[in-house]
């Protein structure tokens, strides 16, 4: 397994923290704005990485302490930092949802990378995450994480829309969103930085 170092980037600091999760039989998916970096090759910078997660506080701590890393939460609060990295490790407890939607673990994405095998929401899970924020407290920044998500990768335009519509969202602002996305949208870029 990688080891994490002060080169280590944000999806290989995500893909050995998942990893090793992931080997403890514990399931943690990253969401957030750490999957907004993933998906859009750091465009956006995360400051954090969120595992979703049952697992407690005594169950992480072994796990991420055999990475490096040191419990700085409060007792019940599970976050972790790394003395050689800038971000922190923190694990929101389950159920993943968007908005009104839940999904297991086993309705993301696990995609594999050469630090080990990440657990990861999709990019159209990605961007549901960051619209549910932006429709919740009024967010520019976090629609601008959809739209970002949504340039970078492929998205499944018929469940996003079918989510607007559960979400209670009229359809106009599918379209507005939809419009944004398709405005001088750059080349995709996966999670990996290979263009398609």
């Amino acid at each position: 397994m990688s080891k994490i170092n002060a080169d280590s980037t944000l999806a290989e600091v995500a893909a050995i923290v998942s990893h090793a999760l992931t080997e403890a039989g514990i399931a943690a998916t990253l969401s957030g704005g750490a999957a907004v970096s993933f998906y859009s090759d750091n465009k956006y910078e995360s400051k954090d990485l969120d595992f979703v997660t049952a697992a407690l506080v005594e169950e992480l701590s072994p796990v991420l302490e055999s990475l490096g890393f040191i419990h700085v939460g409060k007792p019940r609060f599970s976050q972790f930092a790394h003395p050689e990295i800038e971000w922190f490790v923190e694990f929101p407890p389950t159920p993943i949802s968007f908005g009104h939607l839940y999904v297991r673990h086993e309705d993301c994405a696990t995609i594999e990378t050469h630090a080990g095998q990440l657990q990861i929401i999709t990019p159209t899970q990605s961007v549901m995450d960051r619209l549910a924020a932006a429709i919740a407290w009024n967010d520019a920044q976090s629609r601008d994480q959809a739209i970002l998500v949504a340039r970078c990768q492929p998205i499944d335009w018929i469940v996003l829309k079918d989510w607007f519509v559960n979400e209670g969202e009229p359809d106009e602002e599918f379209e507005r969103f939809r419009a944004s996305v398709s405005i001088d949208k750059p080349n995709r870029v996966t999670g990996r930085g290979d263009r398609i």
